[in-house]
């Protein structure tokens, strides 16, 4: 199990970025994100999407970090500038363990920093959580996201030039 935890989710600053890390964590592999704050609307956006487009793709929304980290059985991993080299972090990671992923969007108490198993340095400029996240499941995956078939409702079709788009009950 692959899950993702966003922690400093600001209602009014963050909707979009939180909703493009939950977007991203699906897509991209992981089963559920666990976000810190308490979000209806984002909750009900993402379930929407999964609704649409498929997957078993799990939000949960005003969840205590410290629970769910001390009950977590797999490796936990801090997305951040600073840690170990993203290559070089993948390679030492046990991908038959569960894996927890903290993104996050203010600034990072070092609590996080201390209880990851793995800081991993998605490069070491300023960068977006969504774009980290990305990289970082792309290669942890090897890009099994790209094969991945979701059973939605809807389907693009990758195509040159337009849009093709396949719904369910349509030929």
């Amino acid at each position: 199990m692959i899950a993702v935890m966003r922690i400093g989710h600001r209602i009014d600053r963050d909707k979009r970025v939180t909703t493009h890390v939950a977007l991203v964590a699906r897509a991209f592999g992981a089963d559920i994100i666990f976000i810190t704050t308490k979000d209806e609307k984002i909750k009900k956006n993402i379930q929407a999407v999964c609704n649409r487009f498929g997957g078993n793709f799990e939000i949960h929304t005003g969840i205590d970090h410290k629970k769910i980290i001390k009950s977590w059985k797999g490796s936990i991993v801090h997305l951040t500038m600073y840690g170990e080299e993203l290559e070089k972090a993948v390679d030492c990671l046990d991908t038959n363990k569960d894996l927890l992923i903290i993104v996050g969007a203010e600034k990072v108490p070092p609590y996080f920093y201390e209880v990851a198993d793995l800081n991993v340095s998605v490069g070491n400029q300023p960068h977006s959580e969504v774009a980290a996240l990305a990289l970082f499941l792309d290669r942890y995956t090897k890009a099994a996201w790209r094969s991945k078939d979701f059973h939605g409702n809807i389907q693009i079709v990758p195509c040159v030039k337009g849009k093709k788009v396949l719904s369910k009950g349509t030929t």
